[in-house]
């Protein structure tokens, strides 16, 4: 069974991602891509990472937007999954336009 973070590692982690925010046992992420075509491709890819690592984010596709929710489920709060696969997910070669 994995494990959930304390407070401290959880903030640790959260001061090293780029626009992840944590809302109670769950982190999130807006992106902004720059058609639909483009945030479902992005959702495909994000698919593919989280089937590899066994780990599945919740996904709303807004037209151009994309929310990405993580939460390990299983252990009832954040764990290293969560933060692991949002790092993979933040290094996906993708365009986002400037906001």
């Amino acid at each position: 069974m994995v494990e959930r973070l304390s407070e401290a590692d959880i903030n640790a982690h959260l001061a090293k991602m780029h626009d992840w925010a944590r809302q109670g046992d769950e982190i999130f992420k807006t992106y902004t891509l720059t058609s639909f075509p483009a945030a479902l491709a992005f959702v495909g890819a994000v698919g593919h990472l989280a089937e590899a690592a066994d780990h599945h984010p919740d996904i709303l596709v807004k037209y151009k937007k994309v929310i990405l929710t993580l939460s390990t489920h299983s252990a009832g709060g954040l764990t290293e999954k969560d933060f692991a696969l949002a790092s993979q997910i933040d290094a996906l070669p993708m365009k986002q336009p400037k906001t």
